[in-house]
């Protein structure tokens, strides 16, 4: 059988797999929320609070919306690298949405839906205007970090792939 062959009947059985699974369609689902909530409050945030043109506005002693461009990746960094951060985020939400095909545990599956939804929320920043919009602002917890929607999904997706690990760490894996 050829290179070309192989890969589409392993694409056909990932398909199989993947379309039989209840967790990949509520994934999908969940990641496409996200991003669309993402995107929901981003607009809200430069079209209707017109932040960018207020810059801040204080709302209390911890809490404050910071309009900040973020050039870069998480907390600002990789700043100006903008199509390879494009291309790293979708290579990692293909990979996922790969791994959700096959995944059986909830609690793993939830993370990959937030990681993913996350990714593809910024990722559309990132291609549509070369930056990623933030307003989250925590400088008040001396937290220095300006984030959004979509950075906050992210970290809560990695704890549940992370709390999802911590909880099958003794089991075997199935196969």
């Amino acid at each position: 059988m050829s290179p070309v062959a192989q890969y589409a009947a392993r694409a056909r059985d990932w398909w199989t797999t993947a379309r039989a699974n209840p967790l990949f369609w509520k994934g999908g689902l969940a990641a496409i929320a996200i991003a669309a909530l993402d995107q929901l409050t981003k607009y809200w945030i430069v079209h209707q609070v017109r932040l960018p043109e207020k810059g801040k506005i204080e709302i209390s002693a911890i809490f404050d919306l910071t309009y900040v461009q973020n050039y870069g990746a998480s907390f600002g960094m990789l700043s100006g690298l903008r199509w390879p951060l494009a291309l790293l985020s979708t290579v990692i939400a293909i990979a996922l949405l790969y791994w959700l095909g096959g995944l059986k545990r909830a609690i793993a599956a939830t993370g990959v839906a937030f990681v993913v939804g996350g990714a593809l929320g910024n990722l559309y920043d990132r291609l549509a205007y070369g930056y990623v919009v933030d307003f989250f602002d925590f400088s008040g917890l001396y937290f220095p970090w300006v984030f959004n929607i979509a950075d906050a999904s992210i970290n809560v997706g990695i704890a549940f792939i992370l709390l999802d690990a911590w909880l099958t760490r003794d089991k075997k894996p199935a196969g």
